[in-house]
């Protein structure tokens, strides 16, 4: 795997929230949560998994690469260091598994990125002053350089102690948490 940008999909968390694997979850055009997510990414970019192995859509398969963190349940850092583990781009994009539309706004997140030299990161922000760092673009080095060397269950918002710049998506990009969620998610 090489390429200019990967994505490390987060695709391991428990769903304790849902009651069983949100990911396999069907939206109403009948594909599942991850499945959108993995379509909507950028067809050049290849993809780390971090969960367990699971069937992907044909489309992206030969660009998925499947790892696990350790311990496996320790939360979204460990998981982002597990992939970085296998990363080998120079920029490198985290989304999570849950967020069906996640691939639409990683390209305007890497271009945040590439128009801001100076900045190590750049979030998706919900406007209201929250910054999303398991949506995010990330410079490789600075990014392992920021990680703890035990990152299980160290929350990922320590990763906003990286000199970053927020950006609006320009559409809705909602994650999966709950049913309720599930059943509110518009896709158009």
């Amino acid at each position: 795997m090489s390429g200019s940008v990967q994505v490390i999909v987060l695709a391991g968390g428990s769903s304790r929230r849902f009651g069983s694997d949100k990911l396999a979850a069907s939206l109403p055009d009948g594909r599942t949560v991850l499945d959108h997510c993995l379509l909507g990414m950028p067809s050049a970019w290849d993809l780390v998994l971090v969960g367990p192995s699971r069937e992907v859509p044909s489309a992206v398969a030969d660009r998925v690469r499947f790892v696990r963190e350790s311990p496996i349940g320790g939360g979204p850092l460990a998981a982002i260091a597990a992939g970085l583990e296998v990363v080998t781009a120079d920029v490198v994009c985290v989304a999570p598994g849950d967020a069906p539309r996640a691939g639409e706004v990683l390209p305007l997140l890497v271009a945040a990125l590439e128009a801001a030299p100076l900045v190590a990161t750049a979030v998706l922000s919900d406007g209201e002053g929250q910054a999303n760092p398991v949506l995010a673009a990330y410079r490789v080095r600075e990014l392992r350089d920021a990680m703890p060397p035990e990152p299980a269950g160290v929350a990922a918002r320590t990763l906003l102690s990286l000199h970053h710049r927020e950006v609006l998506a320009p559409f809705e990009v909602p994650d999966i948490d709950t049913p309720e969620d599930l059943a509110a998610t518009r896709l158009e």
